[in-house]
């Protein structure tokens, strides 16, 4: 692959994250993780294992309704076959108990990158919290 090709897969995988959390669809969602994945920022211990942060994130994800996850700023830096990537995102949560907010979180995901035999894959996962979940009042338009 070319260094171009190599960013744009890179690129697609977050993309991939965010949309497949957003569906609920946790097989497709895996496909961007290694086995051996260690996930830290999410809470006050490392996730280590693609299993156990399947089982932990599904659960998470489940305390809300409807989910929109937006990506941008997506900056990677190529190291062969080993890659940074650190991606902003802006992500809004229903709050099925109280349908008047949403809950919204912006930060930064900070992702190490291995190519394999499937493509470009996230082996380290960490989310850099930029400004804490906030409750913001839902108006109509």
């Amino acid at each position: 692959m070319s260094e171009i090709e190599d960013r744009l897969a890179i690129g697609d995988v977050i993309i991939r994250y965010a949309d497949s959390i957003d569906q609920c669809d946790y097989d497709r969602y895996c496909t961007c993780f290694t086995d051996d994945l260690v996930v830290t920022g999410f809470g006050p211990s490392p996730i280590e294992g693609l299993a156990k942060y399947r089982e932990w994130v599904s659960a998470a994800r489940g305390k809300y309704g409807r989910t929109q996850h937006l990506i941008g700023n997506i900056q990677v830096t190529l190291n062969g076959d080993e890659a940074k990537l650190r991606s902003y995102v802006q992500a809004t949560h229903e709050d099925p108990s109280d349908p008047d907010h949403l809950v919204v979180l912006w930060a930064a995901y900070v992702d190490d990158m291995v190519r394999t035999a499937q493509g470009w894959k996230i082996k380290r996962h960490h989310l850099d919290v930029l400004v804490n979940r906030r409750r913001v009042k839902v108006s109509s338009i």
